[in-house]
């Protein structure tokens, strides 16, 4: 039986899978079963920060590995602590954080602690979360919810949880805030939703007019964050202070990983939310590794060159196809090329992977990049030669 039989029979058929098969991988360049190279322009969804086969964080891994990988949040777990504190420095905040496993897990334990902190704060409970059409924020059934793309509002899943409304606009968002609402949740740069930047003023007011309100802001940066905009958080480059952020994808460079942290220290008491794995020796050791490997890749201005050199060959590749790319967005390596329609993108994804480019898809009509954080000018350089040869077969 081979391998894809073997997952069509075992596996429950939950992705539309492309059948490669993977065996090793070297920064941003993997290897499939056949020897065949590929310029990885995707990091497993903005997951391998740090690039494949890192070393340094195989290492950390392996050593922790060897001495405990899990003990349970019953007790001390010396790496987590660190890795809290790590986290705190890097935002510049006075925050706590709770550790989870995943994106969905740290939006779920954000919106707990928003309806937790409209109970406490509020003579009359406030409950509401306000997001965006256009927003991704899980797949839990909360957090569908919370997401404001209608196809993701399956009737097959329904009931869903109450208290959650969308709005086209930042701007529309303003007449939707009622008695109840409690929160607004955003992306600062959405990513499913087609890898759309906000203004930074837009951003800017709406913070102060929650503030002033007392309505929580909280900041999904799952995506954007861990040094993926060129910053810590997309949050500094918007000069904003949230009073919820949410990470996950590039924080431990692929292990299993979610944080949700917040300046409200207060709210969560002990037994109001919890996790078996969250935050164990494992995965907060290789979390502590990615940072310190980020760290020093954003202190050494590397990472900053690669953010300018990426961002010049996103430019000249839409001037060149300008038939097959509209506009270039998103910010540092959260990026996308707007195509004129969803069939001319579904057209260059299939090209790019036969020419040894892997790419992914927002939105509609978005080719989206998040290469590793650590992609070398080569591999950025061989990147864009497969999709300039990929793009030639369109024209």
């Amino acid at each position: 039986m081979d391998f894809e039989t073997m997952d069509k029979e075992y596996v429950l058929q939950t992705y539309a899978r492309n059948y490669v098969n993977f065996k090793h991988g070297i920064n941003a360049t993997l290897f499939d079963d056949k020897g065949k190279d590929y310029i990885d322009f995707t990091s497993g969804i903005g997951v391998v920060s740090v690039g494949h086969g890192n070393q340094r964080l195989a290492d950390a891994i392996s050593d922790q590995a060897r001495n405990l990988i899990h003990t349970s949040n019953l007790y001390l777990i010396e790496p987590q602590a660190k890795l809290a504190k790590k986290i705190c420095e890097l935002t510049g905040f006075d925050v706590g954080v709770f550790f989870g496993n995943s994106g969905a897990e740290a939006n779920e334990g954000a919106i707990k602690l928003a309806r937790k902190y409209g109970e406490k704060k509020f003579a009359n409970k406030k409950y509401k979360v306000l997001t965006l059409e256009h927003s991704f924020h899980g797949r839990t059934i909360t957090t569908v919810k919370a997401t404001g793309q209608e196809k993701f509002h399956q009737t097959a899943f329904a009931p869903y949880p109450e208290g959650f409304a969308y709005t086209k606009e930042i701007a529309d968002l303003y007449n939707s805030i009622d008695d109840e609402t409690v929160a607004v949740m955003i992306e600062l740069v959405q990513g499913e939703g087609g890898v759309k930047a906000f203004p930074k003023k837009e951003i800017q007011d709406l913070a102060k007019f929650l503030k002033e309100k007392e309505i929580l802001l909280i900041i999904d940066e799952v995506q954007s964050g861990v040094f993926r905009s060129g910053e810590f958080l997309a949050t500094s480059l918007y000069e904003i202070e949230p009073d919820i952020i949410t990470l996950a994808k590039g924080l431990a460079g692929g292990v299993p990983i979610g944080a949700v942290i917040s300046k409200h220290k207060d709210i969560f008491e002990a037994g109001d939310h919890g996790s078996t794995f969250g935050g164990n020796f494992l995965s907060t050791r290789a979390g502590l590794e990615a940072l310190a490997i980020l760290e020093e890749y954003k202190q050494s201005g590397m990472l900053d060159e690669a953010l300018i050199y990426f961002d010049g060959k996103l430019k000249a590749t839409q001037a060149a196809f300008s038939t097959l790319f509209e506009s270039v967005e998103g910010l540092g390596l959260m990026r996308g090329l707007k195509c004129p329609s969803s069939d001319i993108l579904a057209s260059i994804i299939k090209k790019t992977f036969e020419h040894g480019l892997l790419v992914l898809k927002a939105g509609k009509n978005t080719l989206r990049f998040l290469p590793p954080l650590t992609i070398s000018k080569e591999e950025i350089d061989e990147g864009f030669k497969r999709l300039e040869s990929a793009c030639k077969t369109l024209l």
